[in-house]
């Protein structure tokens, strides 16, 4: 314990440091959990809220297989398409991507510009799939 004090009076600049990267990453932490649902909060969303779906993955990988009447925004583009959204300001907008790394991100820009009811989907298009939730391949 001694050996602790004595480290932390020597280096107090580092420990300091230290600290507020660690606040710093449990709060980034907390916020992206804040604004998530898992595919079962999903689909009461969609259900009970006419929630609607976008899906910021690729075009092609939307093809391949997406959710029921989502709506195909990629990442690349987004921050210039976001104006679709508009329509749909009053209503939760839930945000989706392969594993649900990127939608986030997409979630905060849209945060940013009004949209109060935007949430990422935990996981992704892929805990949807595990979830057996149905996906398609029809073009909207």
């Amino acid at each position: 314990m001694q050996q602790l004090i004595e480290f932390t009076m020597n280096n107090w600049i580092l420990v300091l440091a230290f600290a507020l990267v660690a606040v710093a990453l449990i709060y980034n932490l907390l916020q992206i959990d804040k604004d998530s649902v898992d595919p079962s909060a999903a689909t009461v969303l969609i259900n009970h809220q006419n929630a609607v779906i976008v899906d910021i993955r690729p075009t092609a990988d939307f093809h391949k297989g997406h959710i029921i009447n989502a709506l195909n925004i990629p990442s690349n583009g987004f921050a210039n398409q976001m104006g679709i959204l508009d329509k749909h300001k009053d209503k939760p907008i839930i945000v989706s991507c392969r594993s649900g790394a990127q939608s986030s991100g997409a979630c905060r820009q849209l945060k940013k510009a009004g949209f109060d009811q935007a949430f990422n989907l935990k996981g992704g298009i892929l805990a949807w799939q595990n979830a057996n939730l149905p996906i398609t391949r029809k073009k909207k």
